[in-house]
Protein backbone atom coordinates (compact mmCIF):
# COMPACT_ATOMS: atom_id res chain seq x y z
CA UNK A 1 0.00 0.00 0.00
CA UNK A 2 1.30 3.47 -0.85
CA UNK A 3 2.79 5.15 2.33
CA UNK A 4 3.02 8.95 2.23
CA UNK A 5 5.39 10.30 4.78
CA UNK A 6 6.18 13.91 5.69
CA UNK A 7 9.83 14.39 6.61
CA UNK A 8 10.56 16.02 9.93
CA UNK A 9 12.14 19.28 9.37
CA UNK A 10 14.72 20.10 12.28
CA UNK A 11 15.76 23.15 10.35
CA UNK A 12 11.91 24.52 9.78
CA UNK A 13 13.07 27.92 11.80
CA UNK A 14 15.38 28.93 9.34
CA UNK A 15 15.18 26.85 6.31
CA UNK A 16 12.99 29.52 4.28
CA UNK A 17 15.21 32.56 5.48
CA UNK A 18 16.29 35.43 2.74
CA UNK A 19 19.35 36.51 4.57
CA UNK A 20 22.43 35.40 6.21
CA UNK A 21 25.90 36.89 7.33
CA UNK A 22 27.94 35.74 4.32
CA UNK A 23 28.31 37.90 1.76
CA UNK A 24 27.44 36.87 -1.94
CA UNK A 25 29.55 36.83 -5.01
CA UNK A 26 28.73 37.21 -8.68
CA UNK A 27 31.92 34.41 -9.54
CA UNK A 28 34.50 32.14 -8.25
CA UNK A 29 36.65 34.59 -6.48
CA UNK A 30 35.04 34.74 -2.91
CA UNK A 31 33.24 31.23 -2.88
CA UNK A 32 35.62 29.84 -0.15
CA UNK A 33 35.17 32.83 1.75
CA UNK A 34 31.51 32.42 1.59
CA UNK A 35 31.73 29.25 2.38
CA UNK A 36 33.71 29.77 5.47
CA UNK A 37 31.37 32.36 6.50
CA UNK A 38 28.50 30.71 5.71
CA UNK A 39 29.69 27.38 7.35
CA UNK A 40 30.40 29.62 10.50
CA UNK A 41 26.74 30.64 10.79
CA UNK A 42 25.58 26.98 10.47
CA UNK A 43 27.34 25.73 12.70
CA UNK A 44 25.89 27.89 14.89
CA UNK A 45 22.70 26.81 13.93
CA UNK A 46 23.16 23.48 14.65
CA UNK A 47 24.12 21.89 11.34
CA UNK A 48 25.72 18.62 11.71
CA UNK A 49 29.41 17.83 11.54
CA UNK A 50 28.66 15.36 8.41
CA UNK A 51 27.34 18.00 6.89
CA UNK A 52 29.67 20.62 7.70
CA UNK A 53 31.83 18.46 6.50
CA UNK A 54 29.87 18.00 2.80
CA UNK A 55 29.94 21.48 2.83
CA UNK A 56 33.18 22.31 3.03
CA UNK A 57 34.51 19.72 0.42
CA UNK A 58 32.14 21.97 -2.65
CA UNK A 59 33.61 23.79 -4.94
CA UNK A 60 32.03 26.67 -7.10
CA UNK A 61 30.22 24.84 -9.94
CA UNK A 62 30.86 27.36 -13.34
CA UNK A 63 28.53 24.38 -15.23
CA UNK A 64 25.54 25.76 -12.78
CA UNK A 65 26.10 29.05 -13.19
CA UNK A 66 26.68 28.78 -17.05
CA UNK A 67 23.03 26.41 -16.69
CA UNK A 68 21.32 28.94 -14.77
CA UNK A 69 21.87 32.36 -16.89
CA UNK A 70 21.80 30.05 -20.62
CA UNK A 71 17.83 28.86 -20.42
CA UNK A 72 17.18 29.52 -23.45
CA UNK A 73 15.00 27.21 -24.20
CA UNK A 74 12.04 28.70 -22.35
CA UNK A 75 12.10 31.52 -24.33
CA UNK A 76 10.76 29.53 -27.75
CA UNK A 77 7.52 28.82 -28.52
CA UNK A 78 5.13 26.29 -27.52
CA UNK A 79 5.59 24.25 -30.41
CA UNK A 80 9.56 24.83 -30.75
CA UNK A 81 9.82 23.79 -27.07
CA UNK A 82 7.70 20.83 -27.78
CA UNK A 83 10.28 19.78 -30.41
CA UNK A 84 13.07 20.60 -28.53
CA UNK A 85 12.05 18.49 -25.66
CA UNK A 86 10.92 15.02 -27.63
CA UNK A 87 7.34 15.36 -26.81
CA UNK A 88 6.35 12.96 -29.37
CA UNK A 89 8.97 10.53 -28.17
CA UNK A 90 7.82 11.28 -24.20
CA UNK A 91 4.21 10.39 -25.26
CA UNK A 92 5.55 6.88 -26.79
CA UNK A 93 7.50 6.22 -23.85
CA UNK A 94 5.18 7.56 -21.25
CA UNK A 95 2.24 5.38 -22.54
CA UNK A 96 4.63 2.18 -22.29
CA UNK A 97 5.75 3.26 -18.69
CA UNK A 98 2.46 3.66 -17.44
CA UNK A 99 1.11 0.84 -19.02
CA UNK A 100 3.76 -1.19 -16.79
CA UNK A 101 3.74 0.89 -13.91
CA UNK A 102 -0.42 0.69 -14.13
CA UNK A 103 -0.47 -0.89 -10.42
CA UNK A 104 1.46 1.98 -8.70
CA UNK A 105 0.08 4.56 -10.56
CA UNK A 106 -3.25 3.47 -9.65
CA UNK A 107 -2.13 3.55 -6.15
CA UNK A 108 -1.11 6.90 -6.07
CA UNK A 109 -3.86 8.26 -8.15
CA UNK A 110 -6.04 6.60 -5.06
CA UNK A 111 -3.87 8.39 -2.40
CA UNK A 112 -3.47 12.31 -4.16
CA UNK A 113 -5.82 12.44 -6.79
CA UNK A 114 -3.45 12.93 -9.75
CA UNK A 115 -4.01 10.62 -12.48
CA UNK A 116 -1.22 9.12 -14.79
CA UNK A 117 -0.54 11.49 -16.99
CA UNK A 118 0.76 14.68 -15.92
CA UNK A 119 3.19 12.34 -13.43
CA UNK A 120 3.97 10.44 -16.19
CA UNK A 121 4.58 13.62 -18.36
CA UNK A 122 7.06 15.35 -15.65
CA UNK A 123 9.03 11.99 -15.23
CA UNK A 124 9.50 11.70 -18.90
CA UNK A 125 10.19 15.92 -19.30
CA UNK A 126 12.49 15.68 -16.41
CA UNK A 127 14.94 13.12 -16.38
CA UNK A 128 13.86 10.80 -19.86
CA UNK A 129 11.93 9.02 -17.08
CA UNK A 130 15.18 8.31 -15.01
CA UNK A 131 17.61 7.84 -17.65
CA UNK A 132 19.76 11.09 -16.91
CA UNK A 133 19.36 12.85 -13.68
CA UNK A 134 22.10 15.28 -13.77
CA UNK A 135 25.88 14.91 -14.14
CA UNK A 136 26.89 17.43 -11.32
CA UNK A 137 27.41 17.25 -7.50
CA UNK A 138 24.24 18.59 -5.75
CA UNK A 139 25.42 20.15 -2.90
CA UNK A 140 27.88 22.26 -4.90
CA UNK A 141 25.31 23.21 -7.37
CA UNK A 142 23.28 24.15 -4.37
CA UNK A 143 25.77 26.18 -2.51
CA UNK A 144 26.68 27.91 -5.60
CA UNK A 145 23.52 29.32 -6.20
CA UNK A 146 23.10 30.36 -2.73
CA UNK A 147 26.48 32.14 -2.60
CA UNK A 148 25.95 33.39 -6.40
CA UNK A 149 24.54 37.35 -5.78
CA UNK A 150 21.17 36.43 -8.52
CA UNK A 151 19.23 34.46 -6.19
CA UNK A 152 20.75 34.32 -3.31
CA UNK A 153 18.19 34.19 -0.42
CA UNK A 154 16.29 31.86 -2.75
CA UNK A 155 18.68 29.09 -2.58
CA UNK A 156 20.00 29.74 0.75
CA UNK A 157 16.87 27.89 2.16
CA UNK A 158 17.32 24.83 -0.48
CA UNK A 159 20.86 24.89 0.82
CA UNK A 160 19.99 24.91 4.65
CA UNK A 161 17.78 22.27 3.28
CA UNK A 162 20.33 19.98 1.60
CA UNK A 163 22.19 20.14 4.90
CA UNK A 164 19.66 18.80 6.71
CA UNK A 165 18.92 15.74 4.28
CA UNK A 166 22.78 14.65 4.38
CA UNK A 167 22.96 15.01 8.30
CA UNK A 168 20.06 12.74 8.40
CA UNK A 169 21.43 10.43 6.06
CA UNK A 170 18.58 10.90 3.04
CA UNK A 171 20.90 12.45 1.13
CA UNK A 172 24.97 11.09 0.54
CA UNK A 173 27.56 14.11 0.04
CA UNK A 174 28.35 12.86 -3.72
CA UNK A 175 24.95 12.66 -4.80
CA UNK A 176 24.52 13.83 -8.53
CA UNK A 177 21.64 15.82 -9.67
CA UNK A 178 21.16 18.52 -12.17
CA UNK A 179 22.27 21.91 -12.75
CA UNK A 180 20.24 23.40 -9.98
CA UNK A 181 20.96 21.02 -7.54
CA UNK A 182 17.62 19.50 -8.84
CA UNK A 183 17.54 15.39 -6.74
CA UNK A 184 15.96 12.20 -8.48
CA UNK A 185 14.02 11.01 -11.27
CA UNK A 186 11.41 14.21 -11.10
CA UNK A 187 14.08 16.67 -10.13
CA UNK A 188 13.19 18.00 -6.83
CA UNK A 189 15.02 21.17 -5.03
CA UNK A 190 16.14 20.07 -1.28
CA UNK A 191 13.23 22.63 0.72
CA UNK A 192 10.62 20.86 -1.85
CA UNK A 193 11.65 17.13 -0.87
CA UNK A 194 11.50 17.57 3.07
CA UNK A 195 8.20 19.16 2.29
CA UNK A 196 6.35 16.69 0.18
CA UNK A 197 8.42 14.12 0.12
CA UNK A 198 6.41 10.51 -0.12
CA UNK A 199 7.57 6.80 0.47
CA UNK A 200 5.66 5.43 -2.36
CA UNK A 201 7.32 2.04 -1.99
CA UNK A 202 6.94 1.65 1.77
CA UNK A 203 10.12 0.83 3.13
CA UNK A 204 10.45 3.74 5.62
CA UNK A 205 12.56 6.30 3.95
CA UNK A 206 12.69 8.67 0.72
CA UNK A 207 14.68 8.21 -2.55
CA UNK A 208 13.86 9.89 -5.01
CA UNK A 209 16.72 8.73 -7.03
CA UNK A 210 16.39 5.20 -7.08
CA UNK A 211 12.97 4.56 -6.13
CA UNK A 212 10.30 5.75 -8.63
CA UNK A 213 7.60 5.25 -6.55
CA UNK A 214 8.97 7.39 -4.46
CA UNK A 215 9.58 9.49 -6.94
CA UNK A 216 6.18 9.45 -8.60
CA UNK A 217 4.26 9.70 -5.21
CA UNK A 218 6.20 12.69 -3.97
CA UNK A 219 5.27 14.68 -7.20
CA UNK A 220 1.43 13.35 -6.72
CA UNK A 221 1.92 14.94 -2.78
CA UNK A 222 3.34 18.11 -4.52
CA UNK A 223 0.62 18.53 -6.75
CA UNK A 224 -2.07 18.05 -4.08
CA UNK A 225 -0.28 20.50 -1.53
CA UNK A 226 -0.90 23.44 -4.51
CA UNK A 227 -4.23 22.84 -5.05
CA UNK A 228 -4.84 19.54 -7.50
CA UNK A 229 -8.55 18.73 -7.47
CA UNK A 230 -9.55 15.42 -8.02
CA UNK A 231 -11.44 14.59 -11.20
CA UNK A 232 -10.63 18.32 -12.36
CA UNK A 233 -9.09 19.02 -15.33
CA UNK A 234 -5.34 20.16 -15.99
CA UNK A 235 -5.42 21.96 -19.39
CA UNK A 236 -4.67 25.98 -19.30
CA UNK A 237 -8.00 27.53 -18.03
CA UNK A 238 -9.10 24.37 -15.69
CA UNK A 239 -8.82 24.02 -11.83
CA UNK A 240 -5.75 21.89 -12.22
CA UNK A 241 -3.31 23.68 -14.18
CA UNK A 242 -2.60 26.09 -11.45
CA UNK A 243 -0.71 22.99 -9.64
CA UNK A 244 1.24 22.67 -12.62
CA UNK A 245 2.14 26.27 -12.72
CA UNK A 246 3.29 25.38 -9.07
CA UNK A 247 5.54 22.79 -10.45
CA UNK A 248 7.61 24.95 -13.34
CA UNK A 249 7.15 28.36 -13.77
CA UNK A 250 8.02 28.66 -17.35
CA UNK A 251 4.85 28.84 -19.16
CA UNK A 252 5.77 26.41 -22.23
CA UNK A 253 6.72 23.97 -19.84
CA UNK A 254 3.02 24.24 -18.12
CA UNK A 255 1.63 23.99 -21.35
CA UNK A 256 3.81 21.02 -22.84
CA UNK A 257 3.12 19.09 -19.55
CA UNK A 258 -0.51 19.26 -19.84
CA UNK A 259 -1.08 18.66 -23.79
CA UNK A 260 1.64 15.37 -23.03
CA UNK A 261 -0.35 14.59 -20.25
CA UNK A 262 -3.50 14.69 -21.86
CA UNK A 263 -1.51 12.24 -24.85
CA UNK A 264 -0.89 9.84 -22.60
CA UNK A 265 -4.15 9.83 -20.48
CA UNK A 266 -6.01 9.38 -23.77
Amino acid sequence: MLRAMLIAVAIAGFAGTSAHAASCGNDASGYERWKAEFSAEARARGVSQKALAALAATGYSTKTIRADRGQKSFRLSLQQFMAKRGADTIVRQGRRHKANNAALLASIESTYGVPPGPLVAIWGMETAFGGFMGDINILSSVATLAYDCRRSAFFTGHLYAALDLIGRGWLSPNAIGAAHGEIGQTQFLAGNLLKYGADGDGNGRVDLIRSRADALASTARFLKAHGWRRGAGYQPGEPNFRALQAWNAAGVYQQAIAIIGRRIDE
